[in-house]
């Protein structure tokens, strides 16, 4: 055997001999039931952490309102996890085995031999006036396990290793890697400065929207966009320590002079300054930063704060009206004058000004009003201030259209008022772009006219567009009209038709059920006109097809088909009110009424 080999495995022989003569023969199981390292132990107690690495800097962190801030060596927002993780870990620790003190006595050097002296890290427990020391020594020969001894109590224990990774050699372990939690503070406006200029947004609490306050004339902010730009400067990380130096050049990171930063404060306090410079030089998508108060300089991913380095056109809201609630009254002004009123049922009511009583609003019309009115979207801002006499110019001295949108309130002098939400007026068109204006903004936008033309112009086009509802069992016979000829079909019973004397052909009575079914819930596609009519403009003539409905009570119903709209589906015309009303007819139920309720060609 090669003599280098046998001296090898000589001394491991000795060094596994050792190990077990002095320190296996040392160890003791613990005693029945759970044996603590540190009992009664409370991490929420805790007030402070120290760490005392061997041959590296005091690490030092400090809880102050539930908040870990790291204290030594430089102070910054602490990980508050960690800090927990480990606390926890203390808390739960229980030992393999231990070393009962009376025999550490007998053991010569058994600082030494076990990693005591100097301890290998020390971690120091604040809890108000009190301390714990906790000496972490060697790891055991497998390096599975590691002694720990708590000053002041003789044993030493043995715990699993796992420990250690919750314990920091450095104190960068423990940073907080975000470069700001926004949780820690209470704002309400934002201010950023981007290459000398300056724009400032402040929040409502009443409306919950974000609005600018800088520039002078206030433009509305779109909360959306604010509250995303937030998220994710509230999940900016930070990519690299950089320095923590009082002295540092800060010309060198472009922050003697930031290249922009932004202020969160509480009314006129502030809360928090964040400064950002230029990009490291071998790293284009980073930018230096630090935070107000701070010596430390990190670099951050330049990407995330892009929404911040912009203009402040950026964050302003592209939607003409934005609403947090539906309003109780919209005013309109265009073809006629009219209202929308909200009903205590949640339904609502066309009140046009010539007609007080008005008619019920179609529930679905009302809300493809909504969903027009807050989708109307800025395509320009041709204007940022505009006074009175600049408004014949985009047509807004005497609008094409207004749309007022009120809220009911209660005065406690002048009792139940309505309050302005918004109003919109809609002026000239140029190049299918429509100039608009909010009476409470001097800013003159434009928007598409082709989004304009969504919102209504009459009161009659919000019209409940049910015709009529009735069910089969009511209907005593149905009367058909068409090219001169006449047909009476009479209903018996369920599925039981006959025709009336003088009426020919042949009937198909489950067909002409689902019809009747059918017809009983007939309901304008769409509005088309209503009043006086040009009969020709849609088709309709003396020999025009002609249904008419009569119910067992007597009451007759009466519709006529004419010409086809564009939209392909045919014109119909029903007489409501007294007044003849034009609407498209719903396309399904028209192919029944030409299959199953017309007269066909071959009676005479």
């Amino acid at each position: 055997m090669n003599p280098r080999a046998t001296w090898f495995w000589t001394g491991v022989a000795a060094a596994m001999f050792a190990f077990i003569f002095f320190v296996e023969r040392s160890l003791h199981k613990p005693p029945e039931g759970p044996l603590k390292v540190l009992p009664g132990f409370q991490p929420a107690a805790v007030t402070s952490v120290q760490v005392l690495p061997k041959g590296q800097l005091e690490i030092r962190a400090e809880r102050t309102n539930g908040l870990w801030q790291l204290a030594l060596p430089f102070n910054y927002p602490a990980q508050g996890l960690s800090i927990e993780a480990l606390l926890a870990a203390l808390q739960q620790l229980t030992p393999a085995t231990f070393i009962p003190a009376q025999e550490l006595k007998n053991i010569r050097q058994a600082d030494k031999k076990y990693g005591f002296e100097p301890p290998q890290t020390t971690v120091v427990l604040g809890q108000g006036d009190e301390q714990s020391f906790i000496h972490i020594g060697y790891r055991t020969a497998p390096g599975d396990q590691v002694f720990v001894q708590v000053v002041g109590i003789g044993e030493v224990y043995v715990v699993d290793a796992d420990l250690l990774q919750l314990i920091p050699d450095k104190a960068d372990a423990w940073r907080d890697t975000r470069l700001v939690d926004l949780k820690r503070f209470t704002f309400d406006r934002l201010m950023v400065t981007n290459a000398g200029k300056v724009f400032e947004l402040q929040w409502n609490p009443t409306n919950k929207l974000w609005r600018m306050i800088l520039p002078g004339w206030e433009p509305r902010a779109d909360s959306d966009k604010v509250e995303e730009a937030l998220h994710r400067l509230y999940g900016l990380r930070v990519e690299q320590f950089v320095s923590d130096d009082p002295k540092a050049d800060l010309e060198s990171f472009g922050l003697q002079a930031p290249d922009f930063s932004l202020a969160l404060e509480q009314g006129t306090n502030l809360a928090l300054l964040l400064e950002f410079g230029k990009s490291p030089t071998n790293n284009p998508g980073q930018l230096f930063a630090r935070r107000g108060g701070q010596n430390t300089v990190v670099t951050v991913a330049k990407d995330s704060l892009a929404p911040w380095r912009a203009s402040y056109e950026v964050f302003r809201d592209r939607h003409l009206v934005t609403l947090t609630g539906l309003p109780d009254l919209i005013e309109i002004q265009a073809q006629d004058s009219f209202s929308l009123q909200r009903q205590t049922n949640r339904s609502w009511r066309v009140v046009p000004q010539s007609l007080p009583g008005g008619f019920p609003a179609d529930p679905a019309l009302v809300d493809d009003f909504f969903a027009s009115l807050t989708n109307l979207q800025v395509t320009g801002f041709p204007k940022d201030v505009v006074t009175t006499p600049d408004l014949p110019a985009w047509g807004l001295d005497t609008p094409t259209r207004r749309f007022a949108l009120k809220t009911a309130a209660t005065n406690a002098v002048t009792g139940p008022t309505n309050i302005l939400i918004a109003q919109l007026d809609f002026g000239t068109n140029q190049d299918d772009k429509i100039f608009a204006r909010r009476a409470d903004e001097s800013s003159i936008y434009t928007i598409k006219l082709a989004d304009l033309q969504r919102l209504p112009v009459a009161s009659w086009q919000m019209r409940d567009r049910q015709i009529w509802k009735f069910a089969e069992e009511d209907v005593a016979r149905l009367l058909i009209h068409q090219d001169g000829k006449t047909r009476e079909i009479i209903r018996k019973g369920p599925k039981s038709w006959s025709l009336a004397p003088g009426s020919q052909g042949i009937i198909n009575d489950l067909a002409l059920d689902e019809a009747t079914h059918r017809l009983g819930d007939l309901a304008a596609a769409v509005w088309v006109d209503h009043g006086e009519l040009d009969n020709a403009r849609y088709g309709f003539s003396a020999d025009d097809y002609r249904l008419s409905v009569e119910l067992k009570n007597g009451q007759k119903l009466n519709v006529e088909i004419g010409g086809t709209a564009a939209s392909g589906f045919p014109y119909a015309m029903t007489v409501l009110d007294g007044q003849p009303w034009v609407y498209e007819f719903p396309w399904g139920l028209y192919q029944f009424v030409q299959m199953y309720l017309t007269i066909p060609a071959y009676i005479h």
